[in-house]
């Protein structure tokens, strides 16, 4: 039974979708005015992870995952780049598919963009002035009167006295209070804009989401995600439009996934600690990054470093090199392994212990392959399914153990990559067998140690057959 650990009240509660069989998830996307950095790959493959464990338990998921493409910073990065926002959103949106593809996180149901939500957002905006619940501001700026909406706070547990009491008095006096927040923006010069019934303009952030998970999902549904930054004021202040619009309760359970962090600080642009996931796949495989994010509980702080990413490598390639030499059936799962792993992913999605299940199957196929050949097929069958559902153990063992990514080396002031190929270190691998059968030990020795510095791994088995891996 799926227990979801649920932000609006902090507990882990038995998941119960609102029509049985179907699951409505939305999770708050990117905002596209730069590439993605490992933070935001955590969202992607939290979420994923999500997802396809969702339909595996027998669900029918609509997966919906916005893209904001129309916002403060990505107009005055076009500005700066002396181009059309619309050209700098697609690049990077285009750049965002291909890191999701890298990491394997498949494409969600719906991805709608803000830019092509106006009318939807315009709609939602008029309900909540037919409502009192939001103004024109003296500036033609339209509002959300926070205090006219009673639950304000209740998923980030704050108290709106308390805010209020905390926040400094606003310079600009087109609000009634500081507190209140901004749902369309009169247009400014230069910037893109659409016609409402306030004169020309575009949609605030906040606005933006609830407009198109109610659009997509209905006004009421089952999950709501995204990073933890977005709790408060982003999540809070969509419960608030939503609810405040529709009359209806918004989102049955709200989840939130842990920072990145490096040297203790939250992993972010605007603080410029920040690595881009095209940087970090020319130093690491896709699969270990992905392997790396979640060998962390996602509610947990993620730590990046490269000692923990080339840990996630290691640990990963025990798994491959379990697999290997065997082929894998279509034999059914191995009850005890299967039961311990969906133990595992029912208490909220538990991607650690999950993982460790697999070390454990890892251990057994191992001590089992040269026992009972059939029983090595079924757990390596199990391995490779479970596996799945994390979107691990995707690739062949061999093409795993034997890619890797290219090293690149400088020489004279010139970059050039790793020429080491598969039949240069099978010559050397015969080679040192030959050395060694002419009882050249130091020659084999020798050998062993040039493959080993440019990151070739041998590996003799009792029957004097030799196999290799990559580092």
């Amino acid at each position: 039974m799926l227990k979801i650990y649920n932000t609006l009240t902090r507990e882990k509660e038995l998941f119960k979708p609102r029509v049985p069989g179907k699951v409505g998830m939305y999770v708050c996307g990117m905002t596209v005015y730069d590439y993605c950095h490992v933070g935001h790959a955590r969202v992607m493959v939290v979420f994923d992870t999500v997802a396809r464990y969702l339909r595996y338990t027998g669900y029918d998921l609509t997966y919906v995952r916005n893209i904001t493409d129309i916002d403060d910073k990505i107009i005055q990065r076009a500005n700066q780049n002396g181009e059309e926002f619309t050209a700098l959103t697609q690049r990077f949106i285009d750049a965002m598919h291909e890191d999701e593809l890298a990491l394997a996180v498949l494409p969600p149901d719906k991805e709608p963009k803000a830019s092509e939500a106006i009318g939807d957002i315009v709609a939602m905006i008029e309900a909540l002035i037919g409502k009192g619940l939001a103004y024109v501001g003296t500036n033609g700026d339209v509002f959300y009167a926070v205090t006219k909406f009673p639950g304000y706070g209740q998923l980030s547990g704050k108290n709106l006295d308390d805010l209020q009491a905390g926040e400094r008095v606003d310079v600009d006096h087109a609000k009634h209070n500081p507190l209140d927040f901004v749902l369309w923006k009169m247009a400014k010069p230069d910037e893109p804009a659409w016609n409402s019934p306030w004169g020309l303009g575009r949609p605030g952030w906040h606005i933006e989401c609830s407009a198109m998970s109610t659009c997509c999902l209905g006004n009421h549904f089952d999950i709501h995600g995204g990073g933890m930054d977005l709790q408060f004021p982003h999540h809070e202040n969509e419960i608030a439009q939503s609810e405040g619009a529709t009359g209806e309760h918004y989102v049955n359970y709200w989840m939130h996934n842990g920072f990145v962090r490096i040297n203790e600080e939250k992993m972010s642009k605007s603080l410029g600690n920040f690595f881009t996931v095209r940087e970090v796949l020319q130093r690491y495989r896709p699969e270990v990054i992905r392997f790396f994010i979640l060998s962390s509980h996602y509610r947990s702080p993620l730590n990046y470093s490269d000692e923990h990413l080339n840990e996630a490598g290691v640990a990963l390639t025990r798994l491959y090199t379990s697999l290997r030499g065997l082929a894998v059936s279509d034999a059914p799962l191995d009850a005890s392994y299967q039961a311990r792993f969906e133990q595992a992913m029912d208490d909220d999605f538990n991607t650690p212990v999950a993982i460790a299940v697999l070390f454990d199957l890892a251990r057994e196929l191992n001590k089992t392959k040269d026992i009972d050949q059939n029983k090595a097929e079924q757990l390596a069958a199990t391995l490779k399914k479970l596996a799945a559902l994390l979107g691990l153990l995707q690739d062949d063992s061999e093409t795993f153990l034997k890619g890797g990514i290219v090293h690149e080396a400088v020489s004279d002031g010139v970059v050039t990559g790793d020429t080491l190929t598969e039949e240069k270190i099978e010559q050397l691998i015969q080679d040192r067998l030959d050395a060694k059968k002419a009882k050249q030990w130091s020659q084999a020795d020798s050998i062993r140690d040039e493959l080993k510095a440019q990151g070739v791994i041998l590996e003799d088995a009792p029957s004097g057959l030799t196999t290799w891996r990559r580092e």
